[in-house]
């Protein structure tokens, strides 16, 4: 458990993150997702889970999720749902059954452990830069970029919840495009944001993770060079076959109060 932070040989103190997203919960068979749980527990101090948890929001797959981390896991988790999680309507349900089990399930909040503050929202699309939807026309067009606008909003206070404290973002949606290209250019508007990247810039986060761009890049930078991790199972298949299902992000601690904002 990450009751203190680590440190180095040379004193620094660092926080080493697993991270995974898109899990897609759906027919795995019965302790398939133990091992995952395990190698998390033995090599990390906590667990982000970004998204896409069980596929097409369904309950019965989230309670096979939940017996998975119950006898898999003993670390602390953090987790945002996911496009698919909202599916049937049934999002209320699926972050309680996971919470029974111990996981911080975040939308708009944030959780504290080991002196590192997690914030995290699902986000939205909307797409990136200067060609972003912007909330003019047709009213069904203004109600997507006010959805946009109300999940950069809540990732804003719950990241403003943390005071004196490292930062880290928890995401489903990107909020940057790097990390989604290799997506074909039409779908872009569809898996991420840069709504979602101004507070992470203004309030001085180390590092934000997500997951959602399944054909996205591993990782990139916010226009202030915070670093921003694509997790999506299949973008770790690809590009870290050698790891069992999550990506190990080790972020030193030394220099980083959290005191912005």
């Amino acid at each position: 458990m990450l009751g203190a932070v680590h440190e180095s040989k040379a004193g620094a103190r660092r926080v080493r993150i697993a991270a995974t997203g898109d899990l897609h919960c759906n027919r795995i068979g019965q302790g398939e997702l133990q091992p995952l749980f395990k190698r998390a527990t033995a090599e990390a101090d906590v667990l982000l889970l970004c998204g896409d948890l069980v596929d097409h929001g369904m309950p019965d797959k989230a309670r096979r999720l939940a017996h998975e981390i119950a006898t898999g896991a003993g670390l602390p988790i953090v987790a945002v749902l996911g496009n698919h999680d909202f599916e049937a309507g049934k999002q209320d349900e699926i972050a309680a059954i996971l919470s029974e089990v111990g996981v911080h399930v975040l939308d708009g909040g944030s959780f504290e452990v080991g002196g590192v503050g997690f914030a995290g929202v699902k986000g939205f699309g909307g797409g990136f830069g200067q060609r972003a939807l912007g909330a003019w026309g047709e009213p069904t067009i203004k109600q997507f970029v006010h959805e946009a606008v109300e999940e950069a909003l809540k990732l804003e206070t719950a990241l403003s919840q943390l005071r004196n404290v490292p930062r880290i973002a928890v995401l489903h949606y990107s909020p940057i495009e790097e990390t989604v290209r290799g997506e074909p250019l039409e779908i872009y508007p569809f898996l991420g944001s840069s709504r979602l990247e101004e507070p992470l810039n203004r309030l001085g986060v180390l590092a934000a993770f997500h997951g959602h761009a399944h054909a996205g890049r591993s990782e990139g930078r916010t226009s202030a060079g915070i670093p921003v991790y694509n997790v999506s199972v299949p973008v770790l298949e690809r590009n870290f076959p050698e790891q069992p299902g999550f990506r190990l992000i080790e972020i030193p601690l030394d220099g980083a109060d959290g005191a912005a904002g």
